[in-house]
């Protein structure tokens, strides 16, 4: 595969691969590396496992785990509340066979960040994960109804105790991430890898997340590069999804641009040759912030495209095309004229 070289094998049924003329990410690789248990470096996507239990049966999980290894992914990720613990135990039942190769991710919080609730639900997560370690522990959202001093004494006891290697922050606002990075600091806990929105069509992250996560080394592994599902094309010709069963992500989508970007990005696809999917999720990784996109699925088939990104090499020609397809967000001094 041109662009690519394998970097370690895993049993019998992967490799992972590293871009060896992506600068970015090997400097990445070489200064925040987040590893599995036997060493194994995290892989430059990562797969989302809400589906699992929910869209997705056991079957159609069990097939995408096999092509997420298959592809070389080793970083899967999943949360507390996702499909009512279903997520949880499909992806522990999946990973058993393999599991010290994994950098295997689930979040709590969302609900509540309460302490005594954060303890249980990351008890009952790890229990569903058949677990007794993982490797990242993500803070769902900034605490909703919690002091964020009790919230990281609690985490800092449960990393003391080897109940997670990484501490991660989900849907955090810069200063958010900062004042955690602070305080966690103080606890003897750093803040290894952030999880925001990120795509074609959600570009707040370039204003102060992404800069903010490559100073600090930060990793970052975002969701929806897909944009809900509104990249792939499939809204414009008819098909059915998120964006017409849940009113949040039609609610989040809904501007008339974001159709325009996806028309305009199928466009291009066609020209090319090559999926819109596939094209959005390596638009996603080639960020100079060397982000992680969190791939997602109903079934191994729809995967399918999105996996292709995992090899394919976009050049700076094809990236500032597409990236002119959105708006570029104002800077965060809101000086237009210098950005």
């Amino acid at each position: 595969m041109p662009g690519w070289v394998p970097l370690l094998r895993l049993g019998t049924r992967e490799n992972i691969r590293l871009f060896p003329n992506d600068e970015t990410w090997q400097r990445r690789i070489m200064t925040h590396t987040l590893t599995s248990s036997d060493g194994t470096p995290i892989s430059r996507f990562a797969f989302g496992t809400m589906q699992f239990g929910g869209r997705a049966d056991a079957r159609d999980s069990a097939a995408m785990f096999e092509a997420c290894i298959a592809a070389g992914i080793t970083h899967f990720d999943t949360a507390h509340v996702y499909t009512g613990g279903q997520s949880e135990e499909i992806l522990g039942q999946l990973a058993r066979g393999c599991r010290e190769r994994l950098i295997v991710a689930t979040k709590v919080g969302y609900v509540s960040a309460v302490p005594k609730v954060l303890q249980a639900d990351f008890d009952q997560s790890r229990q569903r994960l058949q677990m007794d370690h993982v490797d990242v522990l993500y803070l769902h959202r900034y605490p909703p109804d919690a002091a964020l001093e009790g919230v990281l004494d609690c985490l800092a006891e449960m990393h003391q105790r080897g109940l997670f290697s990484y501490l991660g922050l989900s849907n955090f606002a810069a200063w958010q991430v900062m004042k955690t990075v602070a305080m966690a600091r103080d606890r003897g806990l750093t803040v290894d890898i952030l999880q925001p929105m990120y795509s074609l069509v959600k570009r707040q992250a370039e204003v102060e997340i992404l800069p903010m996560c490559a100073d600090q080394g930060i990793a970052v592994a975002p969701y929806s590069p897909l944009g809900g599902g509104l990249l792939t094309g499939k809204y414009q010709s008819g098909g059915d999804g998120r964006l017409t069963q849940d009113h949040r992500y039609a609610a989040r989508y809904a501007p008339d641009w974001m159709q325009a970007v996806a028309s305009g990005l199928g466009e291009i696809a066609r020209e090319l040759a090559v999926h819109p999917a596939t094209l959005a999720a390596a638009w996603a990784a080639r960020h100079e912030a060397g982000p992680m996109p969190i791939l997602s699925a109903r079934n191994a088939e729809q995967l399918l495209p999105s996996l292709e990104a995992v090899n394919y090499d976009m050049d700076d020609a094809l990236y500032a095309r597409l990236t002119a397809l959105s708006p570029t967000p104002a800077p965060a001094t809101d000086r237009l004229e210098e950005a």
